[in-house]
């Protein structure tokens, strides 16, 4: 079996976590997980899926230059569909829609294990979870930004006031009130 990535380096027999064993490439070290080995290797230590990727995890990982490059599926040579991690230095993980195996470049297998993602890869390709952590990233990326521009204290009242306004039967008229008093004062 060739690499899918180098295209001429023989894949072999290598453990990757206890209990699961890939086929990983000498040349560029990715590493080949035939679906079913994954799968009876989740089967024994089960399937914890997180609430979200963690966007600012520190983790030491250097995306590997064949990140980029589209593959061919080694067992039955089919075009391999990506997902991508948002992640502080992003990356893809490369999966079969034939045969479900999954194709992990240098260092993306100890990146998922880190993120908790290593148990439940197939759920990167999933349109609702790939919607649900961009709506994630996104709140979080406002929540930020509140922190930068309003100061961390005014920032922690103004989310308190916000959840407070939400669940309030009348939270409308407050955010009125607001908005007279900060958009149209000069008017």
């Amino acid at each position: 079996m060739k690499c899918p990535k180098c295209s001429q380096a023989e894949l072999s027999d290598r453990e990757i976590s206890p209990g699961l064993t890939a086929k990983h490439c000498i040349e560029c070290k990715g590493q080949w997980l035939p679906a079913d080995h994954y799968e009876t290797w989740k089967a024994q230590h089960g399937s914890f899926i997180p609430p979200e990727i963690p966007m600012g995890l520190n983790i030491e990982f250097g995306r590997s230059d064949l990140d980029t490059r589209a593959a061919l599926c080694p067992e039955c040579s089919r075009y391999l569909s990506r997902a991508k991690v948002k992640i502080k230095t992003p990356f893809f993980v490369d999966r079969c829609p034939q045969c479900g195996g999954i194709w992990c470049d240098y260092g993306e297998w100890e990146a998922l294990t880190q993120l908790g993602l290593n148990t439940c890869i197939e759920r990167l390709f999933e349109p609702k979870w790939q919607d649900q952590i961009r709506q994630k990233q996104q709140l979080r990326s406002e929540h930020e930004a509140m922190i930068e521009k309003m100061g961390v204290d005014l920032a922690d009242r103004l989310f308190a006031l916000a959840d407070d306004l939400a669940e309030h039967p009348h939270g409308e008229y407050a955010l009125a009130y607001l908005m007279r008093k900060v958009v149209y004062k000069n008017e």
